[in-house]
Parts: structure tokens; sequence; C-alpha cells
């Protein structure tokens, strides 16, 4: 049945919503734009007039559609070259989807997104659809198929799951890049010291280049071990300017509502670091610099304004 202009707008004034959804689910923007277009591909073959509530059989639809993705993507994930990392959203793209409260700012963080990869494909489910979309229990159950009891139970498992992973810490956008300027002075010091201070003992350092740009597997850990890693990111080499194609310009902005370091090279995002910063100083980077993953990263730089660089990398 073809679709009337409304149902079309229907399902338009739902993208936003579906898409921050799907983005949850599967930490990847391409495939979260997949995910909504073959949702509306379903919408589009349906008998729409007798869907009592488009709203909620849309994101029954889109969900079930993510959870066949994650589980085949785990199989994929086996197989991938080096640390598997999500895709950065950039600050102001609409796929971050609500933040008014601290659940749903802290659903999108970079932080939670890599802890949620710890999760069933279910638990990650009720988790974002309760914890970041306020979707109740009776609801999500119709959704997953499961009973209510059960969805209660598996969000509280999920939740302490996230919990037990990280320390939780809000910070707003001015105070985020006071701390990347921090880093980024260190960084640039030449110095292992300054580093050190700025972060506390067990901090890491994952980085994820897909098998298209060197990332080390293995994650470096201990303040000592990552400053000397971030030390020598910074340190300029001819073969780092090849690699990147140029001299980087580096900026402080914020990726996933937290603090973040974007390097550019002629329009080109080529790597963006997330920080994780607690009460104790910057616990966690994760670095993402496979090209696959900043291609909307590099889109959406394009079309905001973001003042001068702090520094020219390399």
């Amino acid at each position: 049945m073809a679709l009337t202009v409304n149902d079309v707008e229907r399902f338009e004034a739902s993208r936003p919503r579906l898409e921050a959804i799907a983005y949850r689910l599967l930490g990847s923007a391409s495939e979260a734009e997949d995910a909504v277009q073959e949702t509306f591909l379903r919408w589009q073959a349906a008998d729409v007039e007798h869907i009592e509530v488009p709203e909620a059989w849309l994101a029954k639809v889109l969900t079930n559609l993510c959870l066949n993705q994650l589980t085949s993507a785990r199989a994929r994930r086996e197989t991938y070259v080096g640390q598997w990392l999500p895709e950065p959203l950039l600050a102001g793209d609409p796929m971050l989807g609500p933040a008014d409260t601290a659940e749903q700012r802290e659903s999108v963080s970079y932080a939670v997104l890599t802890l949620l990869e710890r999760l069933s494909p279910n638990e990650r489910a009720v988790y974002v659809l309760r914890e970041a979309f306020a979707h109740p229990h009776r609801e999500i159950a119709e959704i997953l198929d499961i009973t209510e009891a059960a969805s209660q139970q598996i969000f509280h498992r999920a939740k302490k799951h996230v919990a037990d992973g990280r320390s939780r810490t809000e910070i707003d956008e001015a105070a985020a890049r006071r701390i990347v300027e921090e880093f980024l002075a260190a960084a640039a010091s030449g110095r292992t010291e300054p580093l050190v201070r700025l972060l506390t003992q067990d901090a890491v350092s994952i980085g994820d280049g897909g098998g298209k740009v060197p990332a080390r597997a293995k994650a470096f850990e201990g303040a000592l071990a990552v400053a000397k890693f971030m030390r020598g990111l910074f340190k300029p080499s001819k073969a780092k300017r090849v690699l990147a194609g140029g001299s980087p310009e580096v900026y402080a902005t914020t990726a996933n509502g937290g603090p973040a370091v974007v390097a550019v090279v002629e329009g080109r995002v080529v790597g963006v670091i997330c920080l994780e910063v607690t009460a104790g100083g910057i616990a966690a980077f994760r670095n993402q610099v496979n090209p696959d993953k900043l291609e909307r990263a590099t889109r959406r730089w394009a079309s905001a304004d973001h003042g001068e660089p702090l520094l020219h990398a390399f």
C-alpha cells in the first residue's frame, strides 16, 4: 500500500528519535542510518492505517532490526583488527538525541557506549530504551516480547554493569575545554611529568585504527605508560605527517557530550580523542583514527564554526 504524504511526514517526524535510539544500540552512526532506513521500508510495506500507535510500532521494528545487527556485529568484531571503539559524534550532531537529563547525557557518552559493548543485545536494548528514552517497562516488554518483570530485572542488571564500569562525573562545555587545553599544553611540552599529573594512576589509552591506521592492539595502562604514549603521539615527525596527509590542526571540542581533541587536515577529521574525566583526573583516552568512523565527523566539522586551532601537531 502506497504511503500518503501524512504517513511519510509522520515517519520523518520520528526519524531523529529513531536515529538516536539506533546509534546508542549500535555505536555506529552509519549502521544507525541503515537501520532507520530499513525501518522506513517496513513502514512503507505495512498497512499503516491499522497501526494504532505508530511511534511504538516504529520503535519495535527498529529495536529488533538493531538486535539482529548486534548479534551479527559480535561475530564481526571477533575478527576486527585491534580494539573496537564506537563512532564519535561531535558537538551538535542531531544523532546525539535528547540531553535534558543526566541519564540521557550519560547514555550517549563515549565511556558508556564503550561499556555497553559488554552487555548482551537484550540488556543493551532495555538499558537504552529505559535510561535514555524513558520507555515504561510495559512498552519495553512488548517491544522485546518479554515479560514486564523480565524487563525490570534485565534493566537493573544492565545498569549495575554500567555503573560498575565507571565513576560518574558531569562537566560543562567550558570545563571540558579547559581540560583539553591543559592536556594539549602538557602533551606538547615534550615532557612526561606534566601529563602524569593530569592522569589517574590507573589511566588507560585505547586506540581504534580498524587495520587502516596504525593503532596499538593492546591498551596502554597506568599513568606513566599513558603519559609516555601521549608525549610521543604529539612529538613531530615526518612519518606522522605522511601518514596523516599533512600537519594536523588540533582543536578542543566535545564529542558525545564529553571533552575531546579533534585533529583536522585540510578539513578532514583524521582523529578524535575522547577524554574520560573523573574527580581524580583523566581516567581514559579513547582514540578513534579509523577513517571509516570519521566520515560523519568530517561532515559535521565542515558545517560548524570551531574557532582557531590550539596547536599544529607533528
